[in-house]
């Protein structure tokens, strides 16, 4: 259900043509920052996959998928609904070696999103995957990585406030971290996202680790794909958006399963199935190497820089009539 906040007295901190100019410059700044700290290489990527590979992602396991038939190739192709897997893939064809790795532009279409501040159908990251060692596979390993994009993230929003002196975000470079167990021992009655806001008001930039499996409540804090994360050594990075008031994901990452994961979790989520799709297969005989990754939200990190209440004011996208009304009226300029 569609639950958009329209902050009282809102208004834009930047014209039109300062956002646009904003939103180059986040960008521009902060995937050199990230490429820097986290050695990676920019390479380009898909649009759209072959159904039958098996390395679209498949988020929480329910979500349609935008496909389509095509006129001079068999079978059926699907619109990325992001990079996790294909990425893997990408590091091994193209001979990565631990330490060192790939980002990339990623734009996709989640049909079954529900269109909000922070939700949109379409969806562009900047999706990234490093190549690592067995004993990289760690707790601390995965902290530091965390730290590395807080760091950058904090960079860029240092450049953006001396090029536009109106804004003042802050950013928290000393980031909280917690697994979704102890989160859930903290606030034992509140909801996953009630949870996500409290700790998030309080440390102003939080690691959430440990998303996946079920909680010692029989509840899951948040749903994850069986397939590309370890669900012991992945999590999610919240910064507090002030505008809003509220916690903002603006990344789903982690260390990606190994063979033992893989079939854990995919007996876990009943599709062991899929262990006959290629990637699959890649894990478990060795082929692909071992990784980390995730994706960080363009949209979001524009929105959370430049003071922005709504995603759709800096990005292009398609909204409900009686949204677009309510963001008019409400000071909210839809792009």
């Amino acid at each position: 259900m569609r639950n958009c906040v329209y902050p009282e007295g809102y208004s834009s901190i930047l014209s039109l043509r300062d956002t646009q100019r904003a939103i180059k410059l986040t960008k521009d700044t902060f995937q050199v920052k990230l490429a820097q700290a986290l050695n990676l290489d920019r390479i380009t990527a898909p649009l759209m996959v072959n159904k039958n590979a098996g390395i679209n992602d498949d988020l929480n396991g329910v979500e349609r998928k935008v496909h389509f038939t095509m006129k001079e190739i068999e079978g059926t192709a699907e619109v990325v609904q992001s990079l996790a897997k294909w990425k893997r893939m990408a590091l091994y064809r193209y001979g990565y070696e631990p330490g060192e790795g790939i980002y990339t532009d990623m734009n996709a279409i989640r049909r079954d999103d529900d269109c909000d501040n922070l939700h949109s159908l379409f969806v562009d990251q900047w999706d990234w995957e490093k190549v690592i060692t067995r004993e990289d596979r760690n707790i601390e390993y995965l902290k530091d990585t965390v730290r590395k994009i807080i760091n950058a993230l904090a960079d860029t929003n240092d450049l953006l406030k001396e090029r536009f002196p109106a804004l003042h975000t802050e950013i928290s470079r000393d980031i909280f971290f917690v697994t979704s167990q102890e989160l859930e021992d903290m606030y034992p009655d509140f909801s996953g996202k009630e949870r996500e806001n409290a700790i998030t008001k309080a440390h102003g930039s939080v690691f959430i680790m440990q998303i996946g499996d079920k909680l010692k409540s029989g509840n899951k804090h948040d749903g994850r794909a069986p397939d590309y994360d370890d669900w012991t050594l992945n999590g999610d990075i919240l910064v507090w958006n002030p505008v809003l008031e509220s916690a903002l994901e603006i990344s789903s990452m982690g260390i990606r399963v190994d063979k033992a994961a893989l079939l854990s979790q995919l007996e876990k989520a009943e599709a062991l199935d899929r262990v006959n799709f290629p990637y699959h297969k890649g894990i478990l005989d060795g082929t692909l190497p071992l990784t980390i990754g995730g994706g960080l939200g363009q949209s979001r990190i524009c929105m959370l820089l430049l003071g922005k209440a709504h995603v759709g004011e800096v990005q292009v996208s398609i909204w409900p009539e009686d949204m677009k009304a309510d963001c008019e009226k409400n000071g909210i300029v839809l792009l």
